[in-house]
């Protein structure tokens, strides 16, 4: 019978617990905003299950914190490469979480395959070095990033766009989309991006990132063949999305 596991990095445990002492560590302020993102993460376990179930699956894993963090837990997995610069840099300690979460569902369901949405480019390039290097026999296939009418990716987070933010939210693959178009007719790389970048500025956007790289090592690349990806803040959101230029 076939085997289905939803997984979010989110769930199954808290990150850690933030601890108090003056001087507050790096370590504690990471563990603070992971906090702060866990308590605002949307969670509706009944309604993936009915989703999962109307997709036809028979069984899902559902591991709880027992399992996923057991007491005395000494290893976690490093990887390095394509986890670096980006998402890495944004949010250090991001990545090792999501590969030993992964290669603990991987290990614990046997799972032959294991389905990753492309909107997350960086995280799936990790979970795929992850399993080439440790030998793991589970084959990681990159879905396509679903996306609403206007271009926006779809995400949990775009429930807490403010509806005036909602509308403007569409010009992040706006200007994917456009940077990809200069790219493809010759324009350098760097003027290229920048503009990009100052475009969705102008529009009220904070741009954390908006770069071209190679496709599987995240490093950036001077021209196409490559990857567009961006982070952008808008409100209180910040949102993710890249497109193959």
């Amino acid at each position: 019978m076939p085997a289905t596991s939803r997984w979010s990095p989110r769930r199954g445990g808290r990150w850690g617990r933030a601890v108090r002492s003056p001087p507050r560590s790096s370590s504690t302020r990471c563990n603070s905003a992971r906090t702060r993102i866990l308590s605002r993460y949307p969670r509706d376990e009944a309604g993936d299950l009915a989703a999962l179930e109307a997709a036809g699956c028979d069984l899902a894993w559902l591991p709880g914190v027992e399992a996923m963090y057991p007491p005395g837990r000494a290893t976690t997995i490093e990887v390095a490469g394509p986890s670096e610069g980006w998402e890495g840099t944004a949010r250090p300690g991001h990545f090792r979480g999501v590969a030993t979460v992964c290669a603990k569902l991987f290990l614990q369901t046997g799972a032959r395959v294991a389905l990753f949405g492309e909107k997350d480019w960086q995280q799936l390039q990790v979970v795929r070095r992850m399993v080439a290097d440790l030998d793991i026999p589970t084959r990681i296939i990159g879905c396509p990033t679903v996306r609403e009418a206007d271009g926006l990716a779809m995400s949990s987070r775009n429930r807490f766009l403010a509806p005036a933010d909602r509308a403007k939210a569409r010009l992040v693959h706006a200007a994917l989309q456009q940077a990809a178009r200069v790219l493809a007719a010759g324009q350098p790389a760097g003027p290229a991006l920048a503009e990009a970048r100052a475009w969705l500025a102008a529009e009220g956007f904070v741009v954390d990132y908006l770069a071209l790289v190679e496709p599987e090592t995240l490093r950036e690349a001077a021209a196409l063949p490559g990857r567009l990806i961006v982070a952008a803040r808008l409100g209180s959101v910040r949102l993710l999305d890249n497109i193959a230029a």
